[in-house]
């Protein structure tokens, strides 16, 4: 399907929109191409070219994926609310209410306030999703806009580029692959790949188009000898080449940790042929040629992905003793497999889900109904990401329904998915009729019944292993509500002590009195206070010091405690006072890096940064979160240690390389082990002395270009 040229002009645009919808309001168009061009006629884009020209390239993309007036509308009207003095009003009063909703569905929500980035991006995208959910128009115009944003990334700064890049691979690309539509999420990778990683992106294609000219007649030999087959089985089928797309033979180099010349499926061939029952007569014809290579069939049209792709994959050992990839599909699958959704959002009136395709979609359904329990919007974007990966396990209960869950899903995962009441009273599962431990992770096919008890209780131990969204977030709302009842206690149990120390009645904990003081901390309520002083971020002295403003002895006893809370060097923390904090281990937080500091009981305020992954098994209860930022600390020669990981090929001299090119950058090794892995390659782990995050990204970049070096990364603690 892909790449059509980008269309320049509004004529252009309905030319190619009438060659497949001929019944277009192409009124409406002609329309919102003139009141955008107007309304944006003071701007330029960041390369001097008029805005318009943006605008335009939507709409352009949007006919690629053939969709309807009303959405290629939105497409040239999708920044006039955000970027000019254009209303709401305005757009419904002029191209009506449908129009109206989807711009407004992608205005971006600037007017309102954040305490960070991080927090203004997550609660734009729940929007966004949220949208979605309504009507699937809206996110496809939302790819539109990225795709052409990434398409023209050059022409920004680099902190912008790397930015915009990692959004559009992190989460751009996962769920255009999650709503099926294919040559998108492969064009979305490799544009990010080619910002994020320049220097690799070149040299793989440099590599990719090499080793297409050496494999060339190699592909022609294997297509002549698959057509002559059919032909003789009178089987329909067209056979062509297709070239791996370089992100994903980057994923296959990083994940096996394997050279480019050891991929040996760069290049492929596909099949079409016209119905599904012809898909497995090739099958047995393929496999009657030549030898499979064992492990690597999948029937993705007997067991479809949730993103509706079919197809059958194998491996076989071809001529000359070389493994060719081949997929086989019929023509509707192989268009569903590059169009996805948007295929089925054409020409329809209302554009909801049909029922057929209903099955494909709980997975949004599901993370509607969680937005709910989630009221934090970074953890709704956490949710988001944890669904829209696309690997899935298909299980069957006792009575033989099908239910379909994420990899590595557990009992306790599939206990959730069935009702909350019976995850929290989950025990234990049967597996095909054995007893197997929660921790179990299913395997498709297996059949599986939950035991449960009344009276159970969620385990904190959970999190660690299940692996579904809806599950975390069913457990951390358990466990919030017991954090918090167990905070209150606390909190009582030491105010009452210190209004007793010195001289108080405890019943002055419930009092007005104590209410009024502890506005002064920010806080509104009984309960808000109890739980401050359990968690820590408020002393019961120095609420006490409030109540007793003229009392000498409780001035010194604040003052004494004051004196018992050293900070770390480096860090400031916000709206809390006199608490010891620590850099955790676990992420190593840097300086430039975000971080949040959260409470424990007993040892102070720990700092991670903000997308440690264990942050999120402990913070149960966001309360126990405070802000925190880094700070000069008067000494340039303050250090962290850092753990890094380096794999090699194992050959002489590349650990001395190592040594001097981080010698040379003044970096102080504190420990250094080294061991030999599979296939020829060596493995080290170093612990470094570093000033800043920009130090960290700098000395990886260097010990990546070392001869020999195959992969150079920072390691976070588990």
């Amino acid at each position: 399907m892909h790449k059509i040229e980008e269309i320049s002009t509004i004529n252009g645009l309905i030319d190619r929109i009438f060659s497949y919808n001929p019944d277009t309001d192409f009124d409406l168009l002609r329309r919102a191409y003139a009141f955008s061009k107007e309304a944006h006629y003071k701007q330029k884009r960041v390369q001097g070219s008029p805005f318009i020209e943006h605008p335009l390239a939507v709409a352009s993309i949007l006919t690629e994926m053939r969709m309807d007036g009303a959405t290629i509308a939105a497409g040239l009207l999708h920044d006039t609310i955000e970027d000019t003095d254009t209303t709401v009003d305005d757009i419904k009063g002029l191209f009506g209410d449908e129009v109206d909703f989807l711009v407004e569905s992608l205005t971006k929500l600037g007017k309102m306030e954040f305490r960070t980035t991080a927090e203004a991006y997550a609660e734009n995208f729940r929007k966004i999703f949220l949208a979605m959910a309504q009507d699937i128009r809206v996110i496809l115009i939302k790819f539109a806009d990225r795709l052409h944003n990434m398409r023209t990334l050059e022409y920004l700064i680099e902190s912008k580029r790397q930015k915009i890049a990692s959004e559009t691979l992190e989460i751009y690309a996962p769920l255009a692959n999650r709503l099926g539509i294919g040559w998108l999420k492969s064009e979305f990778e490799d544009l990010s790949f080619r910002f994020l990683e320049p220097r690799i992106y070149g040299e793989l294609v440099r590599k990719v188009a090499k080793k297409g000219e050496e494999q060339e007649g190699y592909l022609e030999e294997v297509t002549e000898i698959i057509e002559n087959k059919l032909a003789e089985a009178s089987i329909s089928g067209k056979v062509f080449g297709r070239v791996k797309h370089y992100y994903s033979i980057y994923q296959k180099m990083q994940k096996q940790r394997i050279p480019f010349e050891e991929v040996y499926d760069v290049l492929a061939l596909r099949i079409t042929t016209d119905t599904k029952s012809n898909c497995y007569g090739i099958l047995g014809l393929i496999h009657s040629l030549w030898t499979p290579v064992p492990g690597r069939f999948k029937d993705f049209i007997g067991a479809p992905k949730s993103n509706m792709y079919r197809s059958l994959h194998t491996t076989v050992i071809g001529p000359k003793g070389e493994k060719v990839e081949i997929q086989i599909r019929t023509k509707e699958m192989d268009k569903i497999a590059e169009e996805g959704i948007a295929a089925h959002w054409r020409y329809k009136e209302k554009h909801a889900i049909s029922e057929k395709e209903d099955k494909y979609f709980t997975w949004m359904r599901d993370l509607i109904h969680s937005q709910k329990d989630l009221p934090d919007a970074k953890e709704f974007l956490a949710a988001v990401k944890g669904n829209i990966f696309p690997d899935v396990v298909y299980v069957f209960t006792p009575k033989g329904d099908v239910i379909e869950l994420a990899q590595d899903s557990t009992p306790v995962d599939l206990a959730y998915n069935i009702h909350t009441d019976v995850g929290h009273q989950c025990t234990g599962a049967k597996v095909n009729g054995k007893i197997v431990p929660l921790r179990y992770k299913f395997k498709s096919g297996d059949t599986v019944e939950i035991i449960t008890s009344k009276g159970h209780k969620p385990s904190r131990d959970w999190l660690k292993f299940v692996n579904t969204q809806k599950a975390k977030a069913r457990i951390k709302q358990w466990l919030k509500g017991e954090e918090r009842e167990k905070g209150r206690a606390l909190g009582e149990e030491l105010l009452e002590k210190a209004l007793r120390k010195h001289g108080l009645s405890p019943s002055l904990s419930k009092s007005p009195e104590a209410l009024e003081a502890a506005k002064s901390f920010n806080l509104k309520t009984y309960e808000d206070l109890m739980i401050a002083i359990g968690y820590g971020k408020l002393s019961a002295l120095q609420l006490v010091h409030k109540l007793l403003p003229e009392s000498a002895e409780v001035e010194q006893a604040v003052k004494r405690e004051s004196r018992k809370a050293p900070e770390e060097k480096g860090i400031r923390m916000k709206g809390v006072d006199n608490i010891m904090f620590h850099r955790s281990k676990c992420c190593s937080p840097l300086p430039g890096e975000p971080v949040v500091g959260f409470v424990t009981r007993g040892r102070g305020v720990s700092i991670h940064t903000e997308n440690c992954p264990n942050l999120e098994a402990v913070t149960i209860d966001t309360d126990r979160l405070i802000d925190v930022e880094w700070v000069e600390d008067g000494k340039a020669d303050s250090t962290y240690s850092v753990k890094v990981s380096i794999f090699t090929l194992d050959k002489t001299g590349v650990l001395a390389d190592i040594s001097a090119v981080i010698s040379a950058n003044n970096i102080n090794i504190h420990h250094i082990d080294a061991s030999a892995t599979t296939g020829s390659q060596a493995h080290f782990n170093l612990i470094l002395e570093l000033k800043s995050k920009a130090q960290m990204a700098d000395i990886l970049k260097k010990l990546s270009l070392i001869n020999g070096v195959l992969e150079a990364k920072r390691v976070r603690a588990a």
